[in-house]
């Protein structure tokens, strides 16, 4: 029996473009088998949608918490939702 996939929808506030904070989560999602994708918004935020086990999106939400060493996170607002599917790896999307 596998677990079931999940959806997390994040958006990351504080120091978060500039300092490799994309790179960051793109190394953690495929570390933890995560797929979905990460962008820098216009509004200095970071927006982050990923599907996954729910163990490994917990994970990665606390590393969404922490950042890289240069980043200085000031806070996560996320939500959960059912996965689609649609992903098939990780990747860096241009900034919103």
């Amino acid at each position: 029996m596998t677990a079931e996939n999940i959806r997390l929808h994040a958006f990351v506030e504080g120091i978060v473009q500039g300092v490799g904070f994309r790179f960051f989560v793109q190394q953690r999602a495929a570390a933890l088998g995560v797929r979905g994708w990460v962008r820098n918004l216009w509004d200095g935020r970071v927006e982050v949608l990923a599907e996954g086990e729910r163990a490994a999106l917990e994970t990665l939400l606390g590393d969404l918490r922490r950042g890289p060493r240069a980043a200085h996170v000031r806070g996560v607002n996320f939500e959960w939702g059912p996965a689609t599917g649609e992903f098939s790896g990780f990747h860096v999307r241009p900034t919103a």
